[in-house]
């Protein structure tokens, strides 16, 4: 990039163990084991206070995790494809991921990834462990997003929303598409229990976080801790679209 053109700025802001708004300019990388021919971000985890692990990943041609990633005990996992066209493979079985694609890896089971294609793969990644429930237990789950109907949010025919993983007990998290039409909104300013970490696909919005109110965009990464007022309008000509996770099915621990 060279030398900058202007004073040094940026739009991200931080609030350790509340919340944060990440914007794409002031990543940087990241070296993990086990990854080649990769650049990776670490955007949410325990250090910014969230109870999980989300990495932004740029895949160049031939790049993939050989090694495997999770797989331990209490470790499950969840990748999404945001460009590009990956090979992935879980539990002895094979996936072609192409945008919108994702995977779910339960504990114990490893998520392998590679891009074949020509072109850079970018994937949105996640870890968090994995609260057990007797009787219970995760399976591998895949698909494609853009394969799946939204339906209503909150009853609102402006906002719209899709589940990607089951809505079962077996489950203690799921991952979520949410998209709101130019103007719309939440229904009101939630505060809740439940953590997320969210990555924009598309659209201009304004997000409430802690009551302030945050300009945020496609690209930018927003983590919301536990409790933190929380709530969107979309701006703009187009859609305010995230992936988001959402822990679920669980009691509080004392």
């Amino acid at each position: 990039m060279g030398y900058p053109k202007d004073l040094l700025s940026s739009r991200s802001v931080i609030e350790h163990g509340k919340y944060a708004l990440i914007a794409p300019e002031g990543l940087v990388n990241n070296v993990i084991p086990g990854f080649h021919n990769c650049i990776i971000s670490i955007l949410g985890s325990p250090k910014l206070g969230a109870s999980f692990v989300d990495y932004y990943v740029t895949m160049k041609n031939g790049g993939g995790n050989k090694e495997g990633f999770g797989g331990q005990e209490e470790v499950q996992t969840f990748v999404y494809i945001l460009e590009g066209k990956i090979k992935a493979s879980a539990d002895e079985k094979e996936f072609i991921l192409e945008e919108s694609g994702y995977l779910y890896c339960p504990p114990g089971v490893k998520m392998h990834l590679e891009n074949k294609g020509d072109e850079d793969a970018k994937l949105f990644l996640y870890k968090q462990k994995y609260r057990s429930l007797e009787g219970r237990k995760p399976w591998v789950v895949s698909g494609h997003a853009n394969r799946i109907e939204y339906r209503n949010y909150d009853d609102m025919h402006n906002v719209n929303i899709k589940d990607l993983l089951p809505a079962d007990l077996d489950f203690d998290m799921n991952f979520h598409i949410l998209s709101f039409d130019p103007a719309a909104s939440h229904p009101f300013i939630e505060t809740h229990v439940q953590e997320h970490g969210a990555y924009i696909l598309s659209g201009e919005g304004m997000y409430n976080l802690d009551n302030k109110w945050i300009p945020v965009k496609k690209g930018d990464y927003i983590f919301m801790g536990p409790y933190v007022h929380q709530a969107a309008y979309a701006v703009g000509r187009e859609n305010l679209t995230y992936v988001y996770s959402k822990d679920c099915n669980r009691d509080a621990e004392l």
